[in-house]
């Protein structure tokens, strides 16, 4: 493959299928189809390739956000233009469930939402999160907790949530 692309980084090359799990992982957990979460992650490794000199350090942290971001915007796409029909919920018994999700995920403020999404959809380690969203570690650690509460309030009991 880098033969046939001599311009693309060989670093980004030798972590592409690494950074491919990571991204198609968090869009999986927001989305819950393949074909879309596939969509994400290739979009998210279409903006990594472009930007790959300033965001290598912290590539799959940076892919699972813009992912996780990708998904999330698509699930609002298709809330929107969706019949809210009982054919969506045949489709996949855990649609309404994601649903509900990507609706809490959207309330909570963008950090918040960020480090969530990081630590539980990407299943990020803490370190790396935080240095893909540029602040501490324990500024991670406070707004993951923040986050995890307001979803606990928002979704109710029936979700589990790992602190």
């Amino acid at each position: 493959m880098a033969q046939r692309f001599e311009n693309v980084d060989v670093a980004f090359v030798d972590r592409f299928e690494e950074l491919h799990r990571v991204a198609y992982r968090a869009a999986y957990a927001v989305l819950g189809r393949r074909a879309d979460a596939e969509d994400c992650a290739q979009e998210a490794l279409a903006r990594a390739l472009v930007r790959w000199r300033s965001v290598q350090g912290y590539a799959p942290a940076w892919v699972a956000r813009v992912s996780t971001n990708q998904a999330i915007d698509r699930a609002r796409r298709v809330a929107r233009t969706a019949d809210s029909s009982s054919e969506a919920s045949n489709a996949d018994p855990m649609s309404d469930r994601r649903r509900d999700l990507v609706v809490a995920l959207r309330a909570l403020p963008k950090r918040q939402r960020e480090a969530v999404a990081l630590r539980y959809l990407a299943d990020l380690p803490e370190a790396d999160a935080a240095a893909a969203m540029g602040c501490s570690l324990g500024t991670i650690k406070s707004a993951t907790s923040r986050g995890l509460e307001r979803l606990r309030v928002e979704l109710g009991p029936q979700w589990a949530w790992e602190d």
